[in-house]
């Protein structure tokens, strides 16, 4: 089969004009053309806007709670957290909080459907029983008392079943079979689409792969005798069936999942059913089309024309994706189905893209451009029939109407609504035209499980742009509603988003955000795994300095003070972009050290070097505004006062081994932007990366008298500290270590020199009953087991509601078990060694502690060598947890709702704070966290690692450290001394601009 075509591969995030510059001349039609779709667009709206539906649907949902408003805000997160809570007070609470959100108590309903009436009717009784901060622990009334919370509760939990009701068809396959029966008339299609969370667990992908299985045998028995494409169908999701589907893991999911997917495929194929493989995110595209391309290639398959899969229009590769797919059918000599969706996640495609800082967005930024990708990709679609049978999901009515006009003809096509919605849409269209099919997408599953997505389906659908909302909002006159996506874009310029900056771009115009690398772009990924080969690291021992080298540094320091002090402000900054310029360049090689030396996995070497360089770079522009020209003071006439900012001296810069670079770099540059000298002393375990930036350092323009490199162990840094001479120290570690400098710097005779110092913490994370328990899962296995565990922010006490800790904990356990262990160098690893032999043994020690005093919960096997692999352990109270634990050990402790005060105090006992986790959907139980809490960094709904500079400042209280944090809008002043200069311009005989001055 020479034919097959090579793996997908295609420009991740190609430029927005570019593609418009293609797709505007072929989007034009003839005048004919276009009046026919005017027509019928104009006639679907009209019927849209005329529909008394006494239930009601999303249409009626969206005119009633506006996502502008809070009131839909409020019932949005409601909807999506309430029906999951399983315990009376966390309900309560829940509700209370919403509700306060919104104006429920004065909301008077406009539509005459019954479910919206029975919503509002139920949030409004809510509210007016339960007020804000009446809750069993707070002021509640004697009315609520003797009303009862129970009642409450329960109106509002059945007013979000009515609403999930309504948006699925049942809560089993056998449910929505029977639902789906025909009243009257012709049988409907439907497509199954079985609700849930991708996998995170083996047990989580085996009990969806099940669920997949035995629905593919249900349907077959009632699919009846009609042949495809007017038979059922069921919609299968690549990341329910595997617990690590990602791109890093590629040959593992091809291994694992290939399978899995021909199996189920095998079985739609035994009774002809549609069988749809669902779109996932952009950066999972190339690995679902390898699944895709695998399974396809089994002559297994060959006759069945029902295997489909759904393609998202606002990716920019989407027609790309198109040509794949008919080459693969081309190849093979089979039909295939091709469900053309807009897509689902585009709020997340766009934060991921800034986050990995990527050259551009692998959706489109415009919803017109969205648009008018759709209708590219139904052009191609339609004009591969019949070898692809095209399934056109939307329910924009403008939409429908152009794909009627360029299909031409009635057949080899079918449109697709979701249930629930749509529906007086597709009525007038089967009125008109018959002979047009239209399959509904029908989610099956709990309400537990539908919520979540019902949420998404509402903001997708309501927010402001959508043509759903639109059409909902008689103000919004029809001829809106039939722009031409080319009539608003117009331009090629246009085309990308005036308001959503490139992700290079997001910190414009102070300073370029880090560049990235896209691991599920495969060209991408395969460059920089050649270049991280290609560079050959030199292991050989680094001879630590002596007694003499460091006095010799020292001196040499503080001779070169003085010329680098009086170095303008620009030129500093400029050497220090010019250090992040290179440090990007070189990227390959400095992964490379990361790797060999810090035994960092590809992801932590790759973020790392981010962090260096955004040092680099937001340091120099902080360091341009604190110490450019001088600061004007107000003051009398007559006088001129100015606030200068100028360095202290020599900066002793003390760094760990965890973040050999992003540290190193920070504390170093941190102290020459601000004028000083710098003597930099590395951890022992890593001198090479070291020595490596601060050679690149010098190369960017930084002299070698100011910044002078001493390597060697905790001997050296204590002469260092100890030095007379030294005006600063900065120092990042343990408390101990920090406790000790402190003494020193205080027993000298002399100057008092500031100590910048950031240490650890025994870090914690809440996690109430309305969080998301794979939200949960997946935060809680990256902040506690990513990078080994040896990160300062990690998190190393889980606190986890008893209602709900033994599904979280044993989701956590089991996604914990599906980390890979070992060679750092491999790119399927997640957690890599730990940095030497004695922090092994340091680790076992506790382990072997906590076998005896806790319960276990999960251990996972590590290679030989200096690896631990990830434990979970419950403990009876946090007090059995005394100190920092530096690696992937997570302990666990269960609290009942109405004990979190303690939860605070057990937090507050152990004297740290650092980082501190939350996972609540209650406002006011986050609040009351936050205000009480004296922790440096808190993360709510996310997990609790790997602060972003400029973003979000890192650095501790207490135990934690001593402040300003690094990477903040304070942190370079305390490298600073401040001078105020004070000149009496009146003193050469008198005031001569105010004499000079006008009435």
């Amino acid at each position: 089969m020479s034919n097959i075509p090579p793996p997908f591969t295609a420009p991740y995030a190609p430029d927005d004009a570019e593609l418009a510059a293609r797709l505007l001349p072929a989007s034009h039609l003839s005048p004919p053309q276009e009046a026919r779709i005017d027509r019928t667009a104009t006639r679907l709206i009209e019927a849209i806007r005329k529909r008394d539906d006494r239930l009601g649907g999303v249409e009626d949902m969206l005119r009633e709670f506006a996502l502008s408003t809070k009131e839909g805000l409020a019932l949005m997160v409601l909807a999506e957290a309430l029906l999951r809570v399983p315990d009376a007070r966390t309900a309560d609470q829940f509700i209370e909080d919403k509700l306060g959100e919104g104006d429920f108590i004065h909301h008077e309903t406009k539509s005459t459907a019954f479910l919206v009436n029975a919503s509002a009717w139920a949030l409004g009784l809510s509210a007016r029983v339960i007020q804000p901060g009446e809750t069993p622990d707070g002021t509640i009334g004697r009315l609520v008392k003797r009303l009862g919370a129970p009642a409450v509760r329960t109106a509002t939990r059945q007013a979000m079943r009515l609403m999930g009701n309504h948006f699925v068809l049942g809560e089993t396959i056998e449910q929505a079979l029977e639902r789906a029966q025909p009243r009257s008339g012709q049988k409907p299609r439907y497509s199954f689409d079985m609700l849930g969370e991708g996998a995170r667990t083996a047990a989580d992908a085996k009990r969806y792969f099940d669920a997949y299985a035995s629905a593919i045998e249900t349907i077959g028995k009632v699919a009846g005798t009609h042949s495809l494409p007017d038979r059922p169908g069921i919609s299968v999701k690549l990341s329910a069936l595997h617990p690590r589907f990602e791109a890093i893991s590629r040959a593992r999911v091809i291994a694992e999942l290939v399978p899995l997917l021909l199996d189920l495929a095998q079985r739609a194929k035994a009774h002809d059913l549609n069988f749809t493989v669902d779109a996932e995110e952009a950066d999972r595209l190339e690995l679902s089309l390898d699944v895709i391309a695998a399974t396809l290639a089994d002559p297994s398959l060959k006759g069945w024309d029902g295997f489909g899969l759904a393609i998202q229009a606002y990716q920019k590769r989407a027609g790309a994706v198109i040509d794949y797919v008919d080459a693969l059918a081309r190849a093979h000599d089979r039909k295939l189905m091709v469900r053309l969706v807009k897509g689902a996640y585009w709020d997340t495609e766009i934060k991921r893209a800034q986050e990995r800082g990527l050259d551009g967005y692998p959706v489109f930024t415009r919803k017109a451009m969205t648009d008018l990708n759709y209708v590219a990709c139904a052009t191609k679609l339609l004009a591969l029939r019949p070898r692809i049978f095209p399934q056109f999901a939307t329910h924009n009515a403008l939409t429908v109407a152009t794909v009627l006009e360029l299909a031409a003809s009635g057949g080899g096509f079918e449109f697709q609504r979701l249930h629930g919605m749509g529906e007086a849409l597709y009525e007038q269209l089967a009125k008109d035209q018959p002979d047009i099919a239209y399959r509904t997408y029908a989610p099956v599953g709990s309400h537990r499980d539908l919520l979540a997505y019902l949420v998404r389906r509402l903001l997708e659908n309501g927010a402001n742009s959508s043509f759903v909302a639109q059409a909902a909002d008689y103000r919004v006159p029809v001829t809106a509603l039939l722009q031409r996506p080319a009539d608003a874009i117009v331009r090629p310029q246009a085309a990308a988003h005036s308001k959503i900056p490139l992700p290079g771009d997001l910190f414009a115009p102070e300073r370029r955000n880090s560049r990235g690398v896209e691991f599920g772009a495969r060209r991408a990924l395969e460059q920089l795994l050649a270049d991280v080969k290609a560079e050959a690291v030199d292991l050989k021992p680094i001879a630590d300095a002596t007694p003499d080298q460091t006095n010799a540094a020292l001196a040499a320091a503080v001779a070169g003070f003085a010329a680098w002090s009086r170095t303008p402000a620009g030129t500093r900054a400029a050497a220090l972009e010019q250090a992040a310029h290179l440090l990007e360049r070189r990227s390959a090689r400095f992964i490379a050290l990361l790797q060999a030396e810090g035994g960092k996995t590809l992801d932590d070497a790759l973020s790392e070097l981010r962090e260096a360089a955004d040092f680099c770079r937001y340091y120099a522009a902080q360091g341009r505004k604190l110490f450019g020209a001088d600061t004007a003071m107000p003051g009398p006439t007559g006088e001129s006062n100015a606030l200068a900012m100028r360095g202290r001296g020599v900066f002793v810069a003390i760094s760990p081994w965890n973040f050999p670079l992003a540290i190193f770099l920070g504390q170093v540059t941190a102290a020459l932007m601000a004028g000083n000298s710098v003597v930099a002393k590395p951890a022992e375990q890593t001198p090479r990366i070291a020595r490596e930036a601060v050679a690149l350092l010098h190369e960017a323009g930084i002299p070698r008298s100011a910044l002078h490199l001493v390597t060697g162990d905790g001997k050296i840094g204590a002469m260092l500290t100890a030095h007379p001479g030294i005006a600063g120290v900065v120092f990042t570690g343990s408390t101990e270590v920090a406790r000790l400098i402190n003494r020193t710097l205080a027993a000298k005779d002399g100057p008092i020199v500031p100590l910048i110092a950031e240490t650890g913490g025994i870090n914690a994370m809440i996690a109430d009953a309305t969080a998301l328990p794979e939200q949960v899962a997946d935060d809680v296995v990256t902040s506690a087991f990513r990078s080994a565990g040896q990160r300062c922010s990690a998190l190393r006490l889980l606190f986890v509601q008893e209602d709900v800790a033994d599904r979280m904990i044993e989701m956590i356990a089991g996604a914990a078990r599906e980390l890979k262990i070992g060679d750092p160098s491999d790119v399927a690893t997640h957690v890599g060694p730990v940095i030497d032999l004695e922090a092994k043994q340091r680790l076992d020690a506790h382990i072997a502690r906590m076998k005896r005093e806790a319960r276990l919960h999960f251990a996972g096997d590590a290679p030989e060598g200096c690896f631990v692999a990830p434990h979970i352990f419950e403990l009876k109270e946090a007090g059995q947890l005394t100190e920092e634990v530096f690696g992937p050990i997570l302990h666990v402790v269960r609290y009942r709702a109405e004990t979190l005060a303690r939860v605070l105090q057990a937090i507050e006992r152990t004297g740290y704070g650092l980082t501190l986790g939350i996972h609540s959907r209650i406002d006011d139980t986050i609040e009351a966290i936050i205000d009480r809490a004296q922790i440096g960094n808190v993360y709510v709904n996310r997990n609790m690692i790997g602060a972003v500079v400029g973003v979000q400042p890192f650095g501790g209280n207490g135990l934690s450290g001593t402040g300003p944090k690094a990477g903040g809008p304070h942190y370079l002043a305390r490298f600073a001394a401040e001078q105020t200069v004070t000149i009496n311009t009146a003193a050469a005989g008198g005031n001569a601009a105010l004499l000079a001055g006008e009435e």
